[in-house]
């Protein structure tokens, strides 16, 4: 494995962009996973695919996000420029210019029922983007945007509901799957984002002012950029984030089961006492509890 560190990205700067070179670069706080995030000056950032995996997602956003951009009313990633692999790192890599905004907390939000209709304008827009000529969802994207049949996506939900036992209520969770599994997307494919989770919105003000990390994007089923619902929403909020899209039932019920299926999955693979096992362990409370 490469290690990726602001030594690693000044050297590639030199060799490639020595006009950038003498601008300060420094990790960007929970700068990701797929990629290693750096700021580079003020105004751009440095993005770097982790591994092999994330190579594809290089060459997808620089073809797709500029076509995106001019159909969209809040800003979205903007890369300005594609580095090389090199004898020191062996990626393509990317430079994108800097959003501003805080990454959304429920903290940080004015009013969450205003943010729950703007996050849902955004997805309409998305979907209503031309998609004849988009990637469809597979492996590039981990199946986002397809139905949850394919992949290992039952073999691993039924898995983790042996492993977790008696701490889910396996009938409920079975139903809300089965459910997810038995209805597909009936109509053309449209845009996807592919992650659509607290660390790729940003807030400006309280407001929801830009979406980042568009790595997963692809054209399909857009049940998964719905699974917010009940990962983030309550109540109220989350009936405002649904009804503002306006998606069929069946399409939340496969929301539903993305949810679901993300939830499982963080408790057997996580720390069992990590925040993100927590999270996962509410999400479930609330599925099974609508």
């Amino acid at each position: 494995m490469v290690n990726i560190n602001v030594d690693l990205v000044q050297s590639l700067m030199k060799e490639q962009f020595p006009e950038w070179s003498n601008l300060e670069i420094k990790p960007v706080e929970n700068g990701g996973h797929d990629n290693r995030t750096f700021h580079l000056g003020e105004y751009m950032s440095v993005r770097l695919p982790s591994g092999d995996g994330y190579v594809s997602q290089v060459e997808k956003e620089h073809r797709w996000l500029p076509v995106l951009s001019k159909h969209l009313s809040l800003p979205i990633s903007k890369p300005l420029a594609k580095g090389k692999p090199n004898k020191d790192y062996p990626y393509p890599w990317s430079i994108y210019k800097w959003l501003e905004g805080e990454t959304v907390t429920h903290e940080n939000i004015v009013d969450i029922n205003q943010f729950a209709r703007e996050l849902g304008e955004f997805l309409v827009e998305l979907q209503s983007i031309d998609a004849s000529e988009g990637p469809f969802g597979g492996i590039h994207n981990y199946y986002r945007g397809c139905p949850l049949t394919e992949f290992k996506f039952n073999e691993w939900a039924l898995s983790s509901l042996d492993t977790l036992g008696n701490l889910v209520d396996r009938e409920r969770c079975l139903k809300i799957w089965d459910r997810a599994l038995s209805t597909k997307w009936m109509n053309e494919p449209v845009w996807i984002h592919g992650d659509v989770a607290p660390g790729n919105l940003l807030v400006t003000n309280g407001r929801l002012s830009a979406v980042i990390d568009f790595g997963v994007m692809a054209v399909g089923d857009p049940a998964a950029d719905l699974a917010m619902a009940w990962t983030f929403f309550e109540d109220k909020s989350r009936d405002i984030f649904l009804n503002t899209i306006g998606l069929d039932k069946d399409t939340e019920d496969r929301a539903r089961g993305w949810a679901l299926w993300k939830a499982l999955t963080t408790c057997v693979w996580e720390p069992k006492e990590s925040e993100a096992v927590k999270k996962a362990k509410k999400v479930i409370e609330i599925l099974v509890n609508e």
